[in-house]
């Protein structure tokens, strides 16, 4: 989804710290010095820094959303995500994401700018010299390595080219990041930047249970605090799988070759053995012609991970979604009304996983409407309808796909 842009607009990272004790520049020539250790990659020109408060990254985050997003932009993907599921009727996406990353961020690199900025949070205790801060520093100044390497702003630009490859891309960033922080805290107190499996596992353990903390966070619907996490832990396990399988040339790999999708960060073997994503045909329907495009995009095996543990359970999800090869999204709108109808498919590997999935989908479509009327079904295609329109769930082979919100009936 194109909601992965605000994630995009600019990097996070979670640490607590001000600058208030040591010189800020001492410590960054540092961080620098063994983040070049470790990657082999150069810093090719300084790395400007500057501190701004809450309210002045308020103020940066809308004004961010103001120049890149239009408002057509903002409204296709508010209701994109609303026909999908997985966001409330009367949620308001943008003020939603400007609040969680507000209340999430220490300090960020903005790649447009090309600058550090340090969050100022009142803290005395926690300056730039302490563990959190240090450990915030290598993750936005890894951030800077990468971007004065590979060019940030074009590398995430052409992944918005697909909803799921810009979720594999952010992956990519704060994978890196966070493992690179980790490897240079390592690189400080042992000499070495391996990061040993069970560091790996408690780190991908605290980044969750650290966003729970926080209200905003706590209170957002599942999909946005996962799209939140997962850039961190599941980036986390590729970057280390790259770094075991290749060393320093892994730190490049991915942005050389960048992963086109979810499915390639879960399973990194299937990056390495250039495994891709199939993507289907979306059907027609009978109100094609009176409706026009309003969004449109890929969806990959963590969109349907987070909607099937909302609607369908934890288990469900975690027997399911590693079989999905590729899915495709339109949300139109009629022409005159603007009344939104949603059309999804999804291939799996096997005609039996398609149908299983198709029997949890029937669950999801009845959960997220709430007001839904199934009529006749066989075993290959549910009709029905609800407060939205009319809806058809088929089945076809290894494919499923699905029209939700028409104005006509289907057959």
């Amino acid at each position: 989804m194109k909601v992965r842009f605000f994630l995009l607009a600019f990097t996070i990272a979670a640490c607590p710290l001000t600058a208030q004790q040591t010189p800020l520049n001492e410590q960054i020539e540092k961080i620098e010095a063994g983040l070049t250790q470790i990657t082999g990659l150069k810093f090719t020109k300084p790395v400007p820094s500057a501190t701004i408060d809450k309210a002045g990254l308020h103020k940066f985050l809308e004004e961010r959303i103001h120049d890149e997003v239009k408002p057509e932009e903002l409204h296709a993907q508010e209701v994109s995500l609303k026909m999908l599921g997985f966001i409330p009727a009367d949620f308001d996406l943008h003020k939603a994401t400007v609040d969680l990353l507000t209340e999430q961020a220490a300090a960020f690199y903005d790649y447009h700018k090309k600058k550090l900025f340090i969050i100022e949070t009142g803290n005395k205790e926690a300056d730039v010299s302490s563990d959190a801060g240090q450990m915030a520093l290598a993750h936005e100044l890894s951030h800077a390595l990468a971007d004065q390497n590979f060019h940030l702003d074009k590398y995430i630009r052409e992944g918005l080219r697909s909803d799921d490859g810009s979720s594999a891309r952010l992956a990519v960033m704060e994978g890196q990041a966070s493992w690179l922080m980790s490897a240079y805290t390592s690189l400080q107190s042992t000499g070495t930047a391996e990061i040993p499996t069970g560091v790996l596992e408690l780190m991908t353990r605290t980044i969750e249970a650290g966003a729970e903390q926080y209200p905003v966070f706590a209170k957002a619907p599942p999909y946005l605090r996962e799209s939140l996490v997962f850039p961190y832990t599941q980036g986390l396990l590729f970057q280390n799988f790259l770094y075991q399988k290749q060393g320093k040339e892994g730190f490049s790999t991915p942005f050389r070759r960048p992963p086109d999708s979810t499915m390639q960060i879960l399973h990194p073997e299937k990056y390495m053995e250039h495994v891709e994503a199939v993507i289907p045909k979306l059907p027609d329907f009978p109100d094609l012609k009176q409706t026009k495009s309003l969004a449109k995009g890929t969806l990959g095996e963590f969109d349907y991970d987070v909607l099937l543990k909302q609607y369908a359970g934890t288990e469900v999800a975690d027997s399911l979604v590693s079989h999905l090869t590729g899915s495709a999204y339109e949300v139109r709108e009629d022409k005159h009304d603007h009344k939104p109808t949603l059309v999804l498919a999804a291939n799996w590997d096997t005609p039996e996983n398609a149908r299983k999935f198709f029997e949890q989908y029937r669950k999801v479509v009845a959960k997220k409407s709430k007001s839904a009327k199934f009529g006749p079904e066989t075993g290959d295609q549910v009709t029905g309808s609800d407060k939205a329109g009319y809806f058809r769930i088929r089945l076809q082979g290894a494919c499923l796909d699905s029209v939700e919100g028409s104005r006509s009936p289907l057959n």
